[in-house]
């Protein structure tokens, strides 16, 4: 078994394209097309037979939605048996109580659950879709009472406190206590999709960390690396080790078996049907850059916290005033990957050595 680089602690596998919804951020555009040359039900057991060779990661069966896949339940068993912890990515649009118990069979042990706002107009309006608040609402229950746990990932598409703390009292009163709020990335069909400052992000960050520095919850800005700064400007023990987790600890692998380092981030480290899981993770050249902080340029190669911090390689990718890949144009295989990849994260405001402020 290869072992000169530790095994990955999750991986996110977007196992089809088709959804249901239209949903305004949606980082692989998924709708009602499938993704051309996805991975078989006999290639998805050999991808996880690759994974199972170097590790025993969280697998995230995500989509689209994955509940669009008839074989989900079957992948997901066989990961189980394989000694893999399987877990489910989804809108919660087509978790009834028996989608939650063939689930439960199937080894699936926790779901992330999408819930935006506690007003489900608002929620529908960015799902495009009218009911699909009430249906998450409901999977929320229907995952608990067959003994899934369950994450409420929240997308964070504006700066609103009061926004948060309103989605995390309505989880909170279900019984979650768990909790992933995703600052937007301008990929996909979120390409178009307009942000607030920085600074207004940052101040949010910031804020959250104060308002549940005590909580018993476990809450975790995503796609917002800066949170282990500001965590260490505000002396709050994170939880985590590092911000941006893509490429160290966690990859994703695309419908097709392209494998990234992370949903945000159209660049494949090298594909599935023609080499091993193993050799991409260990020996990539994406990966191998993003794994070097010596190679992070701007103002992330300078700062002080960029062991911890890392930025968003995804926004670093192409710069802020670039126009991001569309997904449906496929994923991109660099020349030179330590390049965009690791320059400085356009989102981030801190200047190095302003210190706290």
């Amino acid at each position: 078994m290869i072992a000169t680089v530790p095994a990955p602690r999750l991986i996110s596998w977007n196992i089809t394209l088709r959804c249901p919804l239209k949903c305004a951020h949606c980082y692989v555009d998924a709708g009602d097309r499938e993704a051309e040359g996805v991975l078989s039900t006999e290639e998805a057991f050999c991808v996880i037979d690759q994974i199972r060779e170097i590790g025993r990661p969280i697998v995230v069966l995500s989509g689209g939605e994955p509940l669009m896949r008839e074989d989900l339940y079957a992948i997901a068993e066989y990961g189980t048996r394989r000694g893999l912890r399987m877990v489910l990515g989804s809108s919660g649009f087509l978790i009834d109580r028996q989608a939650a118990g063939r689930l439960r069979r199937a080894g699936i042990r926790a779901a992330a659950i999408s819930i935006d706002s506690v007003d489900p107009a608002v929620h529908d309006a960015f799902r495009g879709m009218d009911g699909v608040w009430e249906k998450a609402v409901q999977a929320v229950g229907h995952c608990l009472d067959a003994g899934i746990g369950v994450q409420v990932n929240m997308s964070v598409m504006r700066p609103d406190f009061a926004e948060i703390e309103g989605v995390i009292g309505l989880g909170s009163a279900l019984g979650v206590r768990d909790y992933h709020l995703f600052l937007p990335v301008q990929t996909g069909r979120g390409r178009g999709i307009k942000q607030q400052s920085p600074r207004e992000y940052e101040d949010l960050i910031r804020r959250i960390l104060l308002e549940y520095r005590e909580s018993a919850l476990r809450i975790r800005p995503i796609c917002a690396p800066q949170f282990r700064r500001i965590a260490d400007e505000l002396g709050i023990d994170a939880r985590w080790s590092r911000g941006c987790l893509a490429g160290l600890t966690y990859c994703r692998i695309f419908a097709t078996g392209d494998v990234t380092p992370c949903p945000y981030l159209p660049v494949s480290a090298g594909n599935l049907l023609t080499t091993s899981f193993g050799e991409i993770w260990q020996h990539s050249a994406v990966f191998a850059a993003l794994r070097d902080t010596d190679r992070l340029t701007g103002k992330c190669g300078r700062c002080t916290y960029k062991a911890i911090c890392g930025g968003c390689r995804a926004r670093a990718y192409r710069g802020a005033a670039a126009v991001p890949v569309q997904w449906c144009d496929g994923l991109e295989q660099p020349q030179a990957p330590e390049g965009e990849i690791c320059a400085e994260d356009p989102f981030c405001p801190y200047e190095p050595g302003e210190g706290v402020r």
